[in-house]
């Protein structure tokens, strides 16, 4: 066990981190908001008007990309429901908007295939690298599938610092404490010697309600996060999160 600091909080004891993947080691919000504006249109080529709501929706205004919406902390199921409610609301039947919101989903998704991959945030390879030195267990988990995490590990090579790699599917989504606890359960260590690190609220308040040894919010790009304010300290950047004693 190791003793945690960031900032003026110190988290003694603590076996594993567990991080968030977008918006927290991952730089993923151009990534994001292109592929919320491609799902937008997509739409909008089928049922004309509907564009411009699905963008607020998503938490897309222009070339601002809201953190706290829900393309940037909602599942990729979460995202096809919203989108189909709006589809509904135009008269269709609920399966019939499902299935287009599900395909105009698969459509973007094969159009970005072959897109550049967003990249890690800087310093965050070094940091991941550190703590696993130190003996830390770290995990992923995040609100996209598991399927999107294992592909963000191989290809950012972080195969030999991360030992759980997890994503919301079919089950329960952030911010149930299920799955704080299914990931601890997963690295083999007690809720209360694993800190969170995300830049959501959702982080937050699931891994609080699960007995999380602490949670570490992050923003990158704002000196101010009231959306963060319930986590135990908010950083800038990763390396803030320092090793104290082993």
């Amino acid at each position: 066990m190791v003793t945690i600091r960031c900032r003026d909080v110190t988290f003694p004891n603590i076996q594993a981190i567990i991080f968030d993947k977008d918006g927290t080691l991952e730089d993923s919000e151009v990534f994001l908001r292109n592929l919320g504006q491609k799902r937008s249109r997509l739409i909008d080529a089928q049922i004309p008007g509907i564009g411009d709501p699905l963008l607020m929706a998503f938490g897309i205004n222009g070339s601002s990309f809201d953190p706290t919406g829900l393309l940037a902390v909602g599942s990729r199921r979460e995202n096809e429901i919203a989108a189909a409610a709006y589809i509904a609301e135009t008269g269709r039947g609920w399966l019939e908007s499902l299935a287009i919101a599900r395909r105009s989903f698969e459509e973007a998704d094969h159009m970005f295939k072959t897109a550049a991959p967003s990249p890690l945030f800087v310093g965050s390879l070094e940091v991941l690298q550190f703590l696993a030195a130190a003996g830390l267990k770290l995990g992923i988990l995040s609100a996209a599938t598991t399927k999107t995490v294992q592909a963000f590990v191989q290809r950012h090579q972080l195969g030999a610092y991360i030992q759980l790699e997890m994503g919301v599917d079919e089950g329960p989504s952030k911010p149930d404490p299920t799955l704080f606890l299914q990931a601890c359960q997963r690295l083999g260590v007690e809720p209360a010697t694993a800190l969170m690190v995300g830049d959501s609220a959702g982080d937050i308040e699931m891994a609080r309600q699960a007995g999380a040894a602490g949670c570490i919010g992050i923003c990158w790009r704002k000196p101010e996060a009231a959306h963060l304010g319930t986590a135990d300290v908010v950083i800038a950047q990763l390396d803030e999160i320092e090793i104290v004693s082993d």
